[in-house]
């Protein structure tokens, strides 16, 4: 059992040190030399090369549990097990604005509950991932059977988040229960890849969440993030569903971004409420249908 419970862990990131970091030239080399498939063991870096590492990484475990804590000023992603089994996240209080700072990154995990916690961060709240690239594909684990409940979420770039490292696939997500509001939450849930990394995305459902204010979008599926179209890796999201949604204040319900390669089908968003929207949805190759909804226009 891997353990890590009660007390606060500051990682005492700011701009004088690991937040000064965050445009490294060495990033594109690590990300070169990943393509070029050279061995983990080759890619030795050091601290003249400015690379953020994760507060907190548990690396091939199982049953692990994170109880209790508070977390500060993260340099980068602040949870993030890899190729874990058995992970709880539960009662984490996380407060961390840098940039890069994810609140929890379960990373080709399998079997996963994050419960109980509050997310204000600077990037995505919660952020499911497997992988990127080639490294993604050559390891080849998805993520899977991961479960949100009682959360709350404030500032984030996605309450919940699948990618944008989704190479090896994702499924069987769901949350429920939980309470998203701020003016720099950019979206309740988002999806997205691109060419370059591909990935299937299936089976995620979300349920029973209450929204007062996001920024952007309720629904974001974005398959032309970064790179974009420009890849032979098809990325696919099927079977999207959301029941039972009510939010405040939205400018859009759904902003959607396919292309004619990928494949988005099967969404749907059911017996929910959105008011105050303010722009017409957007929505690009994809099979997106809102089901028994009430939407109200601002004023």
């Amino acid at each position: 059992m891997s353990r890590s419970r009660a007390g606060t862990l500051d990682g005492q990131a700011d701009k004088s040190n690991w937040l000064a970091w965050g445009k490294s030239s060495a990033r594109k080399r690590l990300a070169k030399l990943a393509e070029d498939n050279v061995p983990a063991d080759k890619r030795q870096f050091g601290k003249a090369d400015h690379l953020r590492p994760d507060f907190i990484e548990f690396n091939r475990c199982q049953n692990v549990l994170i109880e209790g804590v508070k977390i500060r000023r993260s340099p980068m992603w602040e949870i993030h097990p890899l190729l874990c089994t058995n992970v709880i996240v539960r009662g984490v209080d996380i407060l961390s604005h840098g940039a890069n700072n994810d609140g929890c990154d379960p990373e080709s995990c399998r079997d996963v509950l994050i419960e109980n916690c509050l997310f204000d961060t600077g990037d995505d709240c919660i952020a499911i991932k497997s992988g990127r690239n080639a490294d993604g594909r050559r390891v080849n684990v998805p993520a899977e059977n991961i479960v949100i409940r009682n959360c709350t979420m404030r500032d984030g770039h996605g309450g919940v988040t699948v990618g944008s490292e989704i190479s090896g696939g994702c499924r069987n997500v769901f949350v429920e229960n939980c309470t998203m509001d701020s003016p720099n939450l950019n979206c309740v849930l988002r999806l997205k890849s691109n060419a370059m990394r591909g990935g299937t995305l299936q089976n995620i459902f979300m349920r029973n969440v209450s929204v007062g204010l996001v920024k952007n979008s309720v629904l974001q599926i974005d398959f032309l993030y970064e790179e974009g179209a420009q890849g032979n890796f098809k990325p696919v999201a099927r079977n999207v569903i959301m029941e039972n949604i009510t939010v405040a204040q939205t400018p859009r319900v759904v902003d959607v971004r396919g292309f004619p390669a990928a494949e988005i089908s099967g969404v749907r968003i059911c017996n929910s409420t959105f008011k105050k929207i303010k722009k017409p949805d957007q929505v690009i190759d994809a099979d997106v249908k809102l089901v028994d909804c009430v939407l109200e226009p601002a004023n």
